[in-house]
Parts: C-alpha cells; structure tokens; sequence
C-alpha cells in the first residue's frame, strides 16, 4: 500500500469511528408517518436537475470529493466521467478539512496553518475551470471549528479544559473556539480566497462545538460573550454578508438531527436561527446515524425512505413557520456508504432520492468518505442535456 493509500484508508477510519461516536451520542426522535412508495417507479416524476426554483439557486446533486480524490488526477478523471454520464451536476471539495488547508494561499497569517503530510492540490484554479468545463457547480467545502491544525498553532483560539490546558475530544484533537473572532476572520478569509479561485459556493461544515460527553473534561470558552447557537448564527450570518458582494453562496452542514429535534443541540446547532443565516441548509440525513425508534422505525439503517422522508418533512415544517419556502434553501446530505447493516447500494440510494422528492426538495448531495461512488452509478439517471453551473 502507497504513502497516499494509506493515509486516505486512515482517513475513512477515522471517519467511521468518529460516525459510531456521534451515533452513540444521539437520542430517539419523535414518531412519524410516511408514505413508502416504490422509490424506483417514483423517480421517474422527478424535477430535472436542470430547474431552479429561484435564480441563483439552482438544483444541485453533487457528490463529496475529499482531499485526496481532488489531488489525484486518475480519481478525478474517473468522478468525471461519471458525473458526464448523470444527473450528477456539482462536486463538493475539501478545501480546508481536519488536516488542514488543501491549496497554497498566498497569505501568511492563512498559510502557516496550512498542516502537513496530506499534500495539497496544486493548480486549484486549474481544477475549477475543469470542474465548469465539465458542466458541473465547483463548491468549496471549509471545515470550520474543527480545526486541530489551527489549534495547535495558535493556542490563544482553542476550547479549554478547566485547568487552562488545551481541550482535546475522543480522538485526542483540540478544537477551535466559535466564539472567537479571530478563528471567524480566519476562516472567511479562507472563504474569501476560495470564492477568488472561482468556487461558486463555499459550505462550511463542522460549524458546531464538540459534544460534551460526561467521559471528558468540561469544556470552557474563554471569548465566550453569549450562547453556542448564537456564535455559530454570527459567524455564519457574517461569511453570507462577505461572499455575497462576490456572488458567492454561503451554506451550511448540520446534524440531521438539528433538523428534528426541539431547540438547540448541545453541539450549539438550531434550526430556527442557523436556517435564517445561510442560503442553504445541508442536514446530513444519514438513516445509519439515527438511533433505534427515530420516527417510529426500529431499525433506521434498513428502512432510508422513511428516515429521510421524516426528517425532511420536519426541515420543511420548521423553515415554513420562519417564513422560507424556497425548496433549494435545504439540500440534504444523502448516504452512499456502508455503516452497518444492510449494506448500501443503489437501491438504497434510489429509496433515499425518492423521499427527497416526495418531500418537495429537489437537489442533494452523495457522501462517501473515499469518495467511492461507482457501486451507485446505476442509481443515478441520466445526464441532461442542460446543467446550472
């Protein structure tokens, strides 16, 4: 095994585990009623990729490259290729994630917390020309808070232990403090050059605080001026006044279960008050990471239409009542990998876009953390002659 290999294995690993822990995490939802219709037939009624209910916010159904797979040219031309022949009409990029930065910025105050080891893309303006030359919507993914890069370098930004030392999460990594406006200046700068390279969005994810479980010291923030949800509502609100000027969007990954469970997550996520600040909400709808009973079901895992289903029907309801009917302003994260049983494929996946649909959504995203899709090619429908770029 390469260098390279083996460094992309560790990072599905380390994703894995991370998912098992956020699982354990998680408490059994309310119940709810859905229709589960044969999701293959179903699909043959939904809306083109192409439409776009709002200008400016197209349809997009994208798929998750990481790191690694935006470095390497032969895994690059394979996404392509796929995305040529399918519905498929957006990448979302890693380009900044728990590693680090992957591109070369030419500001030393971003640079020095660029990481190491991981490589990094070298012609980032070249891969996004490539991306639209494809027909597809280059999106920029920015990790936020988990940053342990920053973290290390820059000790003044972290969350504390309440002996003043730096706090460190299961896997041993500190994170940044949302409440700091230095980590926030830093990660729209980050935003901002991204835009500068042509990146048609910029989503940020891991825009939430560590879970506090019992099994670890207490967190303290020490830039703290007002609540979790109030910080993460700030700094969004502010990266979607920023990139707008630039006609850039600004969105956001959640817990799917921010978008089902009353009030605010002990992660610092609300609905209510994230949903306003961003132009898209990307709930990560995972049915493996739902606890047994959620929406009624015993066993999520096997059951994906209900669980997305359920979930969006919740997103639908709570971002009705704030006054957003816009259907793209929700886009949820969809599940094209294996966590347990059953293991997932294109039937799965086919049950999963027919509840985004029967929901009234439109537009999706594919997460795999190898950025392996070929097992689900046959799930996708056909290219259209016509793409939003």
């Amino acid at each position: 095994m390469s260098g390279r290999q083996e460094k992309e294995s560790q990072f599905e690993v380390r994703w894995m585990l991370a998912c098992l822990g956020s699982v354990a995490a998680v408490v059994a939802l309310l119940a709810v009623f859905v229709d589960a219709r044969s999701p293959r037939a179903a699909l043959a009624q939904a809306p083109a990729a192409a439409a776009a209910d709002t200008a400016g916010y197209p349809i997009v159904r994208g798929l998750y490259l990481n790191r690694f797979a935006a470095q390497s040219g032969p895994k690059l031309r394979r996404l392509l290729l796929l995305a040529d022949s399918t519905e498929i009409n957006a990448f979302v990029v890693d380009m900044k994630d728990e590693f680090g930065l992957n591109y070369r910025s030419t500001n030393p105050k971003v640079e020095r917390n660029a990481g190491d080891g991981y490589g990094r893309i070298r012609f980032v303006k070249a891969l996004v020309d490539t991306i639209r030359a494809h027909g597809l919507m280059p999106i920029a993914r920015v990790v936020a808070f988990k940053d342990p890069v920053a973290a290390e370098l820059n000790p003044s930004w972290t969350i504390r232990s309440e002996d003043s030392s730096a706090w460190h999460d299961k896997e041993g990594q500190a994170w940044v403090d949302a409440h700091n406006r230095e980590v926030w200046e830093y990660n729209l700068i980050v935003a901002e050059e991204l835009a500068a390279f042509g990146f048609a969005e910029i989503q940020f994810d891991y825009v939430r605080f560590p879970e506090p479980y019992q099994s670890l010291p207490r967190q303290v923030f020490p830039g703290a001026t007002g609540s979790k949800a109030d910080a993460l509502t700030g700094f969004l609100a502010l990266a979607r006044q920023r990139l707008a000027p630039l006609g850039v969007r600004a969105t956001a990954d959640v817990f799917g279960l921010t978008a089902s469970a009353r009030g605010t997550l002990e992660v610092g996520q609300n609905w209510e008050k994230l949903s306003r600040a961003v132009d898209v909400m990307l709930p990560m709808i995972y049915p493996s990471h739902y606890p047994r009973g959620a929406f009624g079901v015993e066993r999520p895992n096997q059951d994906p239409y209900t669980i997305v289903k359920a979930a969006l029907d919740t997103a639908r309801t709570r971002d009705e009542a704030l006054g957003i009917s816009r259907a793209e302003h929700v886009r949820p994260w969809l599940q094209a990998f294996t966590l347990g049983k059953p293991g997932y494929g294109p039937e799965e996946l086919l049950a999963q876009k027919k509840a985004v649909y029967d929901a009234g959504y439109h537009g999706w995203v594919l997460w795999h953390p190898g950025s392996n899709y070929e097992v689900f090619a046959t799930a996708l429908e056909p290219k259209d002659s016509t793409r939003p770029r």
